[in-house]
């Protein structure tokens, strides 16, 4: 899966939000100079977080955004998603009851990227921006079997 700018950045402005928008709202060129992103990209990423309902914004001087809901009931995944950012990892389209070849077959590997998404999404939905500005994100992690050891099925196998 490849992740594109426009859900990566959102995602960084969006903990750049939620870290600095405490006391008052926080303008977009300040965002970007802090996260080093072009301020007009930003204004297209915000105004649709804000149809989405994930940003407040707040006019007049001393205006900009602040987190419509507290950082702890924001997910990461509602931020890609609001940007109009699939969470996928196959080059398949929705296929409903026909396949994702020419013939109407599933490919072969169709199953295992479909699912590799379904746990990126989960994971994804399971990260909160609190979890980002704590640094939480490593305790989510499933530890992966080291190269030499035997699966479960494998083990059982032999």
């Amino acid at each position: 899966m490849k992740l594109s700018t426009k859900g990566r950045y959102a995602v960084m402005a969006m903990v750049d939000l939620a870290r600095h928008a405490q006391a008052k709202p926080v303008s977009l060129s300040e965002i970007a100079t802090r996260q080093e992103i072009s301020l007009s990209y930003l204004e297209q990423l915000f105004a649709r977080l804000r149809r989405a309902g994930l940003v407040k914004s707040v006019r007049g001087p001393g205006g900009g955004y602040r987190l419509a809901h507290g950082s702890a009931e924001t997910r990461v995944s509602e931020i890609i998603l609001a940007v109009d950012e699939p969470i996928s990892a196959t080059r398949c389209t929705e296929m409903g009851e026909a396949g994702c070849r020419a013939d109407r077959s599933k490919c072969l590997t169709h199953d295992l990227w479909e699912e590799l998404g379904n746990q990126i999404h989960a994971f994804l939905n399971s990260v909160t921006l609190l979890d980002v500005l704590d640094r939480k994100i490593s305790t989510r992690l499933v530890e992966a079997p080291s190269p030499g050891a035997k699966s479960d099925t494998m083990a059982a196998a032999s």
